[in-house]
């Protein structure tokens, strides 16, 4: 009811709101990219996290092209794997 009447009065019917700072923008960043089929681009990463990606890729889960890291089909349906050992 109360979204419905928000919604009719033409407020924001939204009842809370978080706010990300930098680095949970940045993790919020990769882990959206990375379920898209182009990627996300390797600058991106820190020259610890880009030191993972050959791993990644050894193990299916993923594929660099264009200066991108580009999941694969695995790599997508194992996503949040992939973020958590692929970020610092």
């Amino acid at each position: 009811r109360d979204y419905t009447a928000r919604l009719a009065a033409g407020t924001s019917p939204a009842q809370a709101r978080e706010v990300l700072d930098a680095g949970q923008r940045r993790v919020e960043r990769v882990l959206l990219e990375l379920r898209l089929a182009q990627g996300l681009p390797l600058d991106v990463l820190t020259a610890a996290e880009q030191a993972r990606v050959p791993s990644l890729v050894a193990s299916g889960l993923g594929e660099v092209a264009a200066g991108r890291l580009r999941p694969t089909l695995r790599g997508r349906l194992l996503a949040d794997a992939v973020v958590r050992d692929l970020l610092d």
